[in-house]
């Protein structure tokens, strides 16, 4: 398997997981806990720590993406300096993420016996669709900030898993903040399911989210590998952070 391919198949991968680990976690919630509150609970652990475990597995290889917003705004966000994902591999990225996402649904399903139908949930409402935007936004911000400042995977992996179990809570649509794993969701109607209606005012909300993210991004951390406040940053974080980047490591 060539490199591209396999970046693609590890975001596929890595999606089809993250939305196995939501729904999963999702319906043995509903089946262990009557109180929703609990039902939450337990969703976002689970979610928060899976997938951190997948962008430590699977950032060497891909990047750890598993989000077309994620993937748009690194190949955006790096046009300039070559560092960010070609046109070749955003083409593939991004179809890949979505299948991924439909397919972790299906696991999901299946695993509990439970059969796969489109969901019921209505989740567009005007408080939710603001919810997406602030949840979308503080995501990429989060991501493209740690690692235009060298990060490596495993800090990153610890702070967006932390970031979206809180946003579980603090936003009103749970945080979706995901294109790919907004659309697998259509897929279950479940705990984590979301009506098919929902769907594009949530895509929506996602790009608009994305790109405020971007333009802060740009006026936070304009340098890549170069924000870190005089003689604070660590050494060679740039090249490890490029090599993370690229699959190479």
């Amino acid at each position: 398997m060539t490199g591209v391919w396999r970046r693609g198949f590890a975001e596929f991968l890595g999606t089809g997981l993250l939305v196995t680990v939501v729904v999963g976690s999702g319906i043995a919630a509903q089946r262990l806990s009557a109180d929703t509150g609990l039902q939450l609970l337990e969703n976002s652990i689970a979610t928060a720590l899976g997938l951190g475990v997948l962008i430590v597995l699977l950032a060497p290889v891909s990047g750890a993406h598993f989000n077309p917003v994620v993937s748009l705004a690194d190949a955006l966000l790096g046009r300039r300096s070559a560092t960010g994902l070609s046109a070749r591999e955003l083409v593939i990225y991004l179809p890949a993420q979505i299948a991924g996402g439909i397919g972790g649904a299906v696991l999901a399903n299946a695993m509990f016996a439970t059969p796969t139908a489109i969901s019921t949930t209505d989740r567009a409402a005007p408080a939710t669709i603001l919810a997406e935007v602030v949840a979308t936004a503080g995501l990429v911000l989060l991501i493209m900030g740690l690692i235009r400042t060298g990060r490596p995977a495993p800090v990153i992996a610890a702070a967006v898993g932390s970031y979206i179990g809180a946003a579980y809570w603090f936003t009103s649509s749970t945080s979706f903040a995901n294109p790919a794993v907004t659309i697998g969701r259509v897929f279950t109607d479940t705990l984590a399911g979301i009506a098919p209606n929902s769907v594009l005012p949530f895509l929506t909300a996602q790009l608009a989210g994305a790109g405020l993210a971007i333009a802060l991004t740009l006026a936070l951390f304009p340098h890549p590998g170069h924000s870190w406040p005089p003689g604070a940053k660590p050494r060679n974080v740039t090249r490890r952070n490029q090599a993370y980047r690229s699959g190479s490591c």
